[in-house]
């Protein structure tokens, strides 16, 4: 099951958690200031912060539907976190701050992780980014309900065919962000995300988190190592850019961290993500390996487009939740400067 980073459904339950009442109860279509939407948007450290929560989410996209058991815990500056996967190959996910345990119990295998080196949406934030306001519009929609919770509705409509849009619908009292449509670009629904029973301002355990992260006895434990670099000191450019996305990380990292033996030991892809604030896009770069990298190829799940493709002797990945022709851009953009 692929899941959105829960920090990400934070930073869009903001621009409802922060809407004047009047406008959160309004059905009119103006759309909001750009001041708004960034005052909004730079408080999204104490709206996350505040919220302790637990529920079941479902994720439906591309045909499929798959569900977690999410809980979220706060206890001052401290972030704790547990996924657990109801379908499929049993994987549960515990994270306190940055440090990331994924646990696969049939294979006995653990992978730690610390995932600092990649730039989260409020580092982006605090330093003052409007790129929102500037690509998406935003739009209050009237009331609903979602797993028995009023819920404030938001539409957010892209401004150019960069990226998607989205539909939002936020818990009235707390703001936490209860589901999310992702829109194409003709309006059409790719994807949907949504609780489908959650229970807000719970009181916090972190011991349901920390304590599976001490019990590793008879795992076999991965911890792939995440150097930073940059694309210039790889020999690479981007010698142009898609609107409104920002480079936020630039890592060289192992491609067979769980060691299955599918990829060569020792083998290295570099990974580049960039950001509009509300999305992000990666891009990859390897040496090409006939053995591994047969044909080029496009397809999407849902939201998320992938493309693979051969240029010279690399092979480049590109995935994110935005239209097929961004990801081109991204790869067409990239040039090999020695």
């Amino acid at each position: 099951m692929r899941h959105r980073p829960l920090l990400a459904l934070m930073v869009i339950s903001a621009l409802c958690t922060f809407l004047p009442p009047a406008a959160a109860q309004s059905t009119a279509s103006a759309p909001a200031e750009p001041k708004a939407m960034r005052e909004w948007l730079m408080r999204i450290h104490e709206a996350a912060s505040r919220k302790n929560f637990q529920g079941t989410f479902v994720v439906s996209a591309g045909g499929a539907v798959s569900s977690a058991r999410i809980a979220h815990f706060c206890q001052g500056s401290d972030q704790f976190e547990r996924i657990d996967s109801l379908d499929g190959q049993t994987r549960h996910v515990f994270r306190h701050n940055e440090l990331v345990h994924t646990l696969w119990p049939h294979a006995r295998v653990a992978m730690v992780e610390q995932r600092e080196l990649v730039k989260s949406f409020p580092a982006l934030l605090q330093d003052g980014d409007d790129r929102i306001a500037e690509f998406y519009d935003v739009r209050p929609a009237g009331l609903d309900r979602v797993a028995g919770h009023e819920a404030s509705v938001l539409h957010v409509r892209p401004r150019d065919g960069h990226r998607y849009g989205y539909r939002l619908w936020s818990e009235r009292n707390s703001g936490l962000l209860l589901r999310a449509d992702v829109l194409g670009e003709k309006g059409e629904l790719l994807e949907t995300s949504a609780f489908s029973d959650v229970a807000i301002d719970v009181q916090p355990h972190p011991e349901a988190v920390l304590q599976p992260m001490r019990r590793l006895d008879g795992y076999r434990v991965v911890r792939p190592t995440f150097t930073p670099t940059r694309l210039e000191a790889e020999g690479w450019s981007q010698r142009q850019t898609v609107p409104g996305f920002r480079q936020v990380s630039c890592v060289k990292r192992p491609l067979d961290v769980l060691g299955d033996g599918e990829t060569p030991a020792g083998a290295q892809a570099m990974q580049t993500i960039y950001s509009d604030g509300l999305t992000y896009v990666s891009v990859f770069i390897e040496p090409f390996n006939p053995e591994r990298h047969t044909r080029s190829m496009q397809r999407a799940i849902g939201a998320t487009q992938t493309l693979m493709r051969r240029q010279g002797d690399w092979w480049f990945t590109v995935v994110g939740d935005v239209p097929a022709a961004t990801l081109k851009a991204f790869a067409s953009g990239l040039e090999r400067r020695r």
